[in-house]
């Protein structure tokens, strides 16, 4: 009897652990992604900041503000640009900071006090994360530092995302070779991998393509301000039409969704295993968070 249920346990054991994926990489691998989390970008002439929350540090970029044209520009193709990312359009934004990479699940669980992951491992980014869920982190880190982290507009995160400044005119967020830089549909096999896993782009921003979808804060209009022409599932499943930006493309989707320019809706309420997010900053209060 004692055998039996000592089988019993261990099956029970290995049941649990089939049922929870983990990134991929084990812990050798996420213990690195853990220490490119917190450590500055060495991109010259980039400045960074690394801030401390309870323990869990993560690193700051400074984007230099500037104009750059948003949207369908020619290096993302003539066919695969949708109707929603044209006409394209000069934007200029102010400088601002944001995270090197998305939030991970080791920093959302020390803010919130809990992980609703599908894909658990501490350095990998927190997803099934709604846009409220994010509001909700940001007051809180934002009690706990004494900060005004949020979301970025979704002009910030495109500029970020083409390298800013730097930028070389990349298809994806630093490259052209969309797996150098991105977890997709080709290469993830079927979960989020830990953050600063691939090459940043010219930036020092790491996953702008690929892994998790990152909410902005923008809610969803045409580029000429107008409503979206919204699906008939759409609108069965979102009666009160609260759609806001998501930006990026994940380790779900293919070349496609994963460029700079490309623009994806999803509503506030909504999280799903590809829903994850970045935090932004207009300027820091303090010159390093102890």
């Amino acid at each position: 009897m004692k055998n039996f249920r000592s089988i019993l346990a261990l099956m029970m054991a290995l049941v649990i652990i089939a049922v929870v994926p983990a990134c991929k990489g084990g812990a050798k691998k996420a213990e690195g992604a853990k220490q490119d989390a917190a450590v500055k970008a060495e991109v010259p002439g980039v400045e960074t900041k690394v801030f401390n929350v309870e323990g869990v540090k993560f690193t700051m970029v400074k984007v230099e503000g500037g104009t750059f044209t948003m949207g369908a520009t020619p290096e993302q193709g003539a066919t695969e640009p949708q109707p929603n990312e044209k006409p394209a359009h000069e934007v200029t934004v102010g400088d601002f900071w944001i995270a090197q990479t998305e939030v991970t699940q080791e920093l959302f669980e020390i803010v919130s006090g809990f992980n609703p992951s599908y894909t658990r491992w501490p350095q990998c980014p927190v997803d099934k994360v709604s846009w409220k869920d994010c509001k909700s982190f940001l007051e809180t880190i934002n009690e706990l530092t004494g900060e005004d982290f949020r979301l970025p507009t979704e002009a910030e995160w495109e500029y970020a995302a083409r390298g800013g400044k730097l930028s070389k005119g990349y298809k994806y967020a630093g490259s052209d070779n969309l797996d150098e830089v991105a977890w997709t549909v080709a290469n993830a096999d079927g979960k989020s991998h830990p953050v600063a896993s691939k090459k940043p782009n010219e930036l020092g921003l790491y996953d702008m393509s690929g892994n998790l979808y990152e909410w902005c804060e923008d809610k969803y209009l045409m580029y000429d301000g107008s409503e979206p022409q919204y699906s008939q599932k759409m609108l069965k499943s979102d009666i009160k039409r609260e759609f806001h930006i998501e930006r990026g493309g994940c380790w779900d989707q293919g070349p496609t969704m994963c460029r700079v320019s490309y623009r994806h809706a999803g509503n506030y309420t909504h999280m799903y295993a590809y829903d994850g997010f970045r935090i932004a900053l207009t300027a820091p209060k303090v010159s390093v968070a102890e």
